[in-house]
């Protein structure tokens, strides 16, 4: 396999694993919250592990209904995500071409 995709499954696969199993806050989100009845909507960061059921205590979530990302929370995984492994693969290649 090439050096570059290779680089960039790895980057991929441990990026992925930090974002997607430590509670970091780092994506706009929003909280909808329903209490008493009345339903609100909060804007608040979110992690992506909060989508596989990691990071959060159960009784934290007691009124949330429902969460989910931004654009710009989407715009900002999907960086991270492919947007940083894409980066490490390339400079890998280029490293590689001088060579």
């Amino acid at each position: 396999m090439n050096r570059p995709i290779l680089a960039f499954f790895l980057s991929l696969l441990l990026i992925g694993g930090v974002l997607f199993l430590l509670p970091i806050n780092l994506f706009s989100g929003k909280i909808v919250e329903n209490s008493s009845g009345v339903s609100k909507t909060i804007s608040a960061p979110l992690s992506l592990s909060y989508f596989l059921g990691f990071g959060y205590e159960e009784k934290d979530m007691e009124n949330v209904q429902d969460y989910y990302l931004t654009g710009e929370g989407y715009a900002l995984a999907i960086c991270l995500l492919f947007g940083i492994p894409f980066l490490v693969a390339l400079r890998i290649h280029y490293r590689n071409k001088l060579i």
